[in-house]
């Protein structure tokens, strides 16, 4: 089993940045690809943004040139680094993790899901 924790969310406002670690614990390996998801109130979880096992990311279209996903393995964590930040944004960020290469960008390619942590981008 691997078990996901994020840190980092909290209130900031619009054009300000946040950067949220996920610290993977258990089973982990070098070889999971992680993902990020948000989900709003009264709004589907959506896909953020994701990188490969093999160093390749992946971002919806609303967060290109915002935000930058990336991986540090050897302390078994990923970060997001949001920038430039809108109220839209403001959501649940949950982390997620997964062997699969490929579909990154939906849920079902991930098996293991951290517990979430808010961000709040007020205006």
């Amino acid at each position: 089993q691997v078990q996901l924790v994020e840190s980092g969310g909290g209130l900031v406002q619009a054009g300000g940045s946040l950067r949220l670690s996920c610290a993977a614990s258990g089973r982990t390996s070098s070889s999971y690809s992680m993902g990020w998801f948000r989900q709003a109130p009264g709004k589907e979880r959506e896909f953020v943004a994701a990188i490969s096992w093999r160093g390749a990311t992946y971002y919806t279209d609303s967060v290109k040139g915002r935000f930058t996903i990336s991986r540090d393995n050897p302390k078994n964590t990923v970060f997001l680094q949001m920038n430039n930040l809108k109220p839209e944004d403001s959501a649940v960020y949950v982390c997620a993790g997964g062997a699969r290469l490929v579909g990154l960008v939906t849920s079902n390619a991930y098996d293991y899901w951290g517990q979430g942590t808010q961000v709040t981008v007020s205006s």
